[in-house]
């Protein structure tokens, strides 16, 4: 029976071969394998929106934003990010983050910064300039036309900055970031007895 769903993938299914009706050879086999191979119980969650800008998969959510540094944002920045040697202490107190990247690009005229986190956008901008306001002024005050974490026109800069995934993959979308560190000390504690016992 064909149901409206069933039929949506079919036509997915229609428009990507034909989208590949003049790719290379090794490339349609690829994709007629993938499509055999193709289930209806992945893990993943579907995405869906994260609020003002981005995707949300299950409980995590994605920003990336490309922006301009001003004339010598590019050199602070690194500066600041080579004497924090990874120790981004400051992102701790957040505690919905669950990674973050700073990508320098086009020679230093420009930065990507790319996170994911627990929850919507707007809450998530919120933890930022409650929680570590200096940190964040001190990281992207780098940016052309930078308004401060504290200003009213913050969020519209970074929604004007951010790119929204095309499409994104969380291995465990219905696990918080506290809920992935509740885990960890569950899984040590029972190693740790295993080991005693054993």
């Amino acid at each position: 029976m064909s149901t409206p769903q069933n039929q949506e993938l079919e036509q997915k299914l229609k428009e990507v071969r034909e989208l590949f009706a003049d790719a290379p050879e090794i490339a349609k086999v690829a994709l007629e394998n993938a499509i055999r191979n193709m289930t209806s119980d992945a893990r993943s969650a579907p995405a869906e929106s994260a609020g003002r800008v981005g995707l949300r998969q299950g409980v995590v959510s994605e920003l990336t934003v490309i922006a301009p540094f001003t004339a010598s944002g590019a050199k602070r920045l690194r500066g600041v990010l080579e004497l924090l040697n990874g120790n981004f202490e400051g992102a701790e107190k957040v505690g919905t983050l669950h990674d973050m990247r700073f990508v320098f690009l086009d020679d230093d005229r420009n930065l990507l910064f790319a996170t994911a986190y627990d929850g919507d956008w707007d809450p998530y901008i919120d933890d930022f300039a409650t929680k570590i306001p200096d940190f964040m002024d001190i990281l992207f005050s780098c940016f052309e036309g930078w308004p401060g974490i504290r200003s009213p026109e913050v969020k519209d800069f970074i929604a004007g900055h951010q790119v929204p995934a095309s499409a994104w993959y969380v291995a465990n979308p219905g696990l918080t970031v506290a809920e992935t560190r509740r885990l960890e000390k569950v899984g040590k504690a029972l190693d740790d007895f295993l080991d005693r016992i054993g």
